[in-house]
């Protein structure tokens, strides 16, 4: 078996929302490493150029555009540009927004945000990529969820539930799609040490390192880069016979 014909991206253009940083630029570089023009995306323009040019130092191709998620329609127009620009075999929904707050402290203006940002934009962008991918009749689409989908924590109470609501969605249209080659799959993450914990790492290092020895067995944070064999896994013709699953990737949590 050859494997870069399993794995290898060559020829196939990935769009990945919230790349500029953590997770999603983890992935970005991942993807370009394995052969796929990038396509990066953060909200203001010029957002990802480092890891833009992290990805042409090593030879990869890559554009970027930017995007507010938040706004109606912007993730079927996110679409419909980087489509202009090759067409998308991959889409890595990865950007998303997650204000902590219990269901009693949870405010309205919080909530619609959210819901813009996790679940809106998420329809906006299937709406306009799968019936394209259809067409070609290949297509890969990496949603990347959360632990939380499954075993949500209060504190983050509707961004648990909307993740929950997006895999939800990802599995309804892996159903309808799948038999045209266009399979939709979740990567969930655990605890992962990202710029979006930073703030309780670098204030409370003891009250942190507590807590991530006794989250999981491998009583660690992961790293943004330890999702990226999945990311490759579910984008590729590796997983060939996946469709509306999720890949959980919490050290045993």
């Amino acid at each position: 078996m050859n494997l870069e014909t399993v794995f290898g991206l060559k020829g196939r253009t990935a769009l990945v929302t919230g790349s500029s940083r953590g997770i999603g630029a983890a992935i970005a570089e991942g993807l370009a490493g394995a052969g796929a023009h990038v396509i990066l995306h953060g909200t203001k323009p010029g957002g990802a150029d480092t890891v833009r040019q992290r990805i042409l130092a090593f030879g990869g191709r890559v554009d970027e555009l930017a995007a507010d998620l938040s706004a109606p329609q912007a993730g079927r127009e996110l679409v419909e540009r980087a489509e202009a620009i090759a067409p998308v075999d991959i889409l890595v929904i990865n950007a998303s927004a997650q204000i902590n707050a219990t269901l009693a402290d949870l405010s309205a203006e919080d909530l619609a945000f959210q819901i813009s940002v996790n679940l809106g934009s998420t329809i906006d962008m299937l709406q306009a990529a799968l019936p394209r991918m259809s067409s070609r009749k290949w297509g890969r689409v990496v949603s990347i969820g959360s632990v939380n989908q499954l075993r949500p924590k209060a504190i983050v109470t509707a961004y648990a539930a909307l993740k929950a609501a997006q895999h939800n969605l990802i599995q309804s249209q892996a159903r309808d799609y799948a038999q045209h080659n266009v399979l939709l799959n979740t990567l969930a993450p655990g605890l992962i040490d990202t710029d979006r914990n930073a703030h309780r790492r670098d204030h409370d290092p003891e009250g942190w390192a507590n807590y991530a020895r006794t989250l999981n067995w491998m009583g660690r944070a992961g790293q943004p880069e330890e999702m990226v064999g999945a990311a490759i896994f579910l984008s590729s013709q590796a997983c060939s016979f996946m469709a509306g699953e999720s890949i959980f990737l919490t050290g045993g949590y």
